[in-house]
């Protein structure tokens, strides 16, 4: 069963959702206050982590910023609703989704499965392939492994989010085709939801900055996205 923390000081949200939660194979555990939340996630297993933005003492940005130094734990943040900041701000500090508040359970569970199957492909089963696709995808400067979810940029490991290796894989599968916004939503999201145009640029220029000095990610103006690398043979 997998381990999920909620990160809300809401002493009313837990027990309800946690009980929720069971019946979709997912224990849930609350922490009100910040300090003890990154505590918990410093010593004990989780595979994912609910982060509301208002926390007491330290909201949930600084909370994913530090996050994001130490772990590439799938976050899902809960937001105002209608304030569409608070998610564009998440998503560039490395948050994988997020929820705006009031939120009904089912929405919450299926968003937290979508992220618990992107890392699950990290000790698990790996990113899907077509056949006769191979698992190694090598160009130049830049390898990427889809088994093992690993991401090698000029010889050296490059720690992604779920979300910005299947960008990458996306993009790398198909290298030299532009992908357009929607595109890349069918394909990683799978519905509908507001912002999430804004959400595929935010993280493309997250994963631009990790590949790094690798300038390999291209625009084009009101086309989409392409891979532009010179895929190297098997």
């Amino acid at each position: 069963m997998h381990r999920v923390l909620l990160l809300d000081d809401d002493e009313q949200l837990g027990p309800p959702l946690t009980v929720y939660c069971q019946r979709f194979e997912l224990a849930l555990a609350q922490s009100l206050r910040p300090d003890e939340g990154l505590a918990r996630l410093r010593t004990e297993h989780f595979d994912a982590v609910i982060l509301d933005v208002m926390l007491p003492g330290m909201d949930g940005f600084e909370v994913c910023r530090t996050l994001r130094k130490e772990s590439d734990i799938p976050i899902i943040m809960l937001t105002a609703r209608g304030d569409v900041m608070d998610r564009v701000v998440g998503l560039e500090l490395g948050a994988d989704d997020y929820l705006p508040k009031p939120f009904e359970p089912r929405e919450l569970v299926a968003r937290v499965q979508t992220m618990l199957r992107r890392r699950h492909g990290q000790n698990g089963p790996p990113v899907m392939v077509t056949a006769g696709e191979p698992s190694v995808l090598s160009f130049e400067g830049l390898t990427l492994d889809a088994a093992r979810r690993s991401v090698l940029r000029q010889g050296q490991a490059v720690e992604l989010t779920g979300t910005e290796f299947e960008l990458l894989h996306l993009l790398a599968r198909e290298s030299g085709r532009v992908f357009s916004r929607d595109d890349i939503l069918t394909q990683l999201r799978g519905h509908d939801a507001e912002l999430y145009t804004r959400a595929v640029d935010i993280v493309v220029s997250r994963l631009r900055k990790k590949l790094e000095p690798l300038d390999c990610i291209k625009t084009l103006r009101n086309a989409g996205y392409t891979l532009a690398l010179r895929r190297l043979s098997p």
